[in-house]
């Protein structure tokens, strides 16, 4: 491929390597074959040459290229969007767990610089209509030898999904005095929660006393109604010959294992039952929050025969988050306040206003972007930094006396996603959270940005703080750190909703009144604004 400057009568047929903006005001987008009618309105636009990429006969165009890549992965279990700026993008169609083969992954990573795919954790838990990978090509084509080696690397089985079974359900608990009847209940409700994505249901429920003959008869009970046995002991099991293990095995089951190198989790028991799983459930599974026994129970629940050699190769990335229900925490965290950021999106461009960029557009005689930043600096302890885009020296000229940052989004035209991407990479480093902001939202004080901060302090480390106008969510959101890889991975113009939606438990809502709904992204919006303010 040929890259660079070409006078713009040789440009003809080749690949337009940045954006333009034409002197009648429209845009020329990157990645366009440039055609008779293109050179036409360069020329009278008064330009002489221009960076273009040529590709020689023996190279695939990105959006082929990523298209051919990408077919080889369909099965059942997927879906694929359609190839854009060299990215296809593949979703999944079933709930279940992900199966990568890695060395086939590897081996196309390692085929050429300029053909890549990334996907999510083997094992990951998803959704219907999660994106699981994406198949992104970086230079404008590839050498059609190296696609063809990376086509013939893949499979059908190299990126799947074990979906998830609706089973029965049975669960055995033991009881002593000096454990609440409430406690169960919790745990049987947070049970539910994790049974949803797979259609499973809890079809009976057995409280014993904490007795090995009792646990023995339990399970003879239930065994014969339902798919798998999980028992929750009153008391954590510590040893192979403590109560729950030798009630399965008077019950004719075999313990497969007891102990997992996974922290929390590691108390944890599976068995088997006349082939049925059995699972003893260690203490940290009465909380929601991930532990062993997560790992363990879906695979099951996805219809995966678990082995001691599986359990015994979870150790790497085995040490999960701490929670709060454990009787000796590991370490006391440090009493330390989270650092935040501010991200101020202002890189589009105003397509829905016509030819003004809304954002320099003044709204009581100051630009609209001057709101937020001036909500947002406010508060001395955030990070703030603007992220710009389109007419980016027109922006950070007018935001220039301010005390914030710039990042720029050479990308602002593939979408929302780009700019939220830009954003992150300016504060994954330094951030503990962030909360993201829209430009053109003017009633958005710095006390409200302060109510989101302060409902981080009650809530989890893992939750998702969203603005709400009487129950109905917009914006800002508040995101932790631990989801800055996946808002740096989106993609598109729909910003992070799809992340929302797959973590629906962990979002908090705060109530902040209309500010929260109400954006200027219209002329008559402007022009309302103005009317209301005068």
């Amino acid at each position: 491929m040929k890259f660079g400057a070409v006078p713009i009568d040789e440009a003809e047929g080749a690949i337009l390597a940045h954006s333009l903006k034409l002197a009648d005001g429209t845009r020329l987008k990157k990645g366009i074959v440039l055609a008779a009618g293109d050179i036409e309105k360069l020329v009278r636009s008064g330009i002489s040459d221009i960076v273009v990429a040529q590709l020689s006969d023996d190279e695939i165009g990105e959006d082929e290229a990523a298209t051919q890549l990408a077919g080889k992965l369909l099965n059942d279990a997927l879906r694929l969007d359609a190839a854009s700026t060299g990215r296809v993008n593949v979703f999944a169609e079933h709930n279940g767990l992900l199966k990568i083969d890695k060395a086939a992954i590897d081996r196309v990573n390692q085929i050429d610089p300029g053909i890549t795919i990334a996907t999510l954790a083997d094992y990951a838990e998803v959704n219907s209509g999660r994106m699981v990978a994406t198949i992104k090509i970086i230079p404008y084509g590839v050498s059609g030898a190296a696609l063809d080696q990376a086509v013939m690397a893949l499979g059908a089985e190299s990126v799947t999904i074990s979906q998830y079974q609706a089973l029965r359900i049975g669960v055995i608990a033991t009881q002593l005095p000096s454990l609440k009847p409430s406690v169960m209940d919790k745990t049987i409700r947070v049970l539910e929660q994790r049974l949803l994505l797979s259609g499973s249901t809890i079809i009976r429920e057995i409280r014993v006393p904490h007795e090995t003959d009792s646990v023995k008869s339990a399970i003879d009970e239930i065994s014969a109604e339902c798919d798998i046995v999980i028992l929750f002991g009153a008391s954590a099991i510590s040893d192979i010959g403590d109560v729950i293990p030798q009630a399965l095995v008077q019950a004719g089951g075999e313990i497969i294992r007891f102990g997992m190198p996974v922290d929390p989790g590691n108390l944890m028991l599976l068995g088997d039952l006349a082939g049925k799983p059995v699972i003893g459930a260690p203490g940290c599974a009465r909380s929601p929050a991930e532990n062993g026994f997560d790992w363990i129970l879906q695979r099951t629940l996805a219809g995966l025969k678990v082995s001691e050699n599986d359990i015994m190769g979870l150790g790497v990335g085995g040490l999960l988050m701490e929670i709060g229900s454990r009787p000796r925490p590991r370490e006391k965290p440090a009493e330390t306040s989270l650092k935040t950021a501010a991200i101020i999106l202002a890189a589009g461009q105003s397509s829905r206003m016509g030819v003004e960029n809304k954002l320099l557009a003044t709204l009581d005689d100051k630009a609209l972007v001057r709101y937020v930043a001036e909500a947002a600096t406010a508060n001395s302890e955030l990070d703030v930094v603007v992220v710009t885009g389109h007419e980016a020296d027109l922006v950070s000229g007018e935001l220039g006396d301010m005390k914030l940052r710039f990042a720029h989004n050479g990308s602002y035209e593939e979408g929302l996603s780009t700019s939220l991407a830009a954003g992150i990479a300016a504060v994954e480093t330094s951030a503990d959270q962030a909360i993201v902001l829209l430009g053109d939202m003017p009633d958005i004080s710095a006390e409200m940005i302060a109510q989101l901060i302060d409902a981080t302090k009650k809530a989890s480390p893992s939750s998702i703080i969203m603005a709400t106008h009487n129950g109905k969510r917009g914006n800002p959101t508040l995101w932790p750190k631990a989801f800055f890889p996946a808002l740096r991975a989106i993609s598109g113009d729909v910003g992070a909703r799809h992340l929302i939606g797959e973590n629906q438990e962990k979002v908090v809502e705060v109530e902040l009144g209309e500010a929260a709904s109400f954006d200027v992204d219209t002329p008559q919006a402007l022009k309302n604004a103005r009317n209301q303010r005068s």
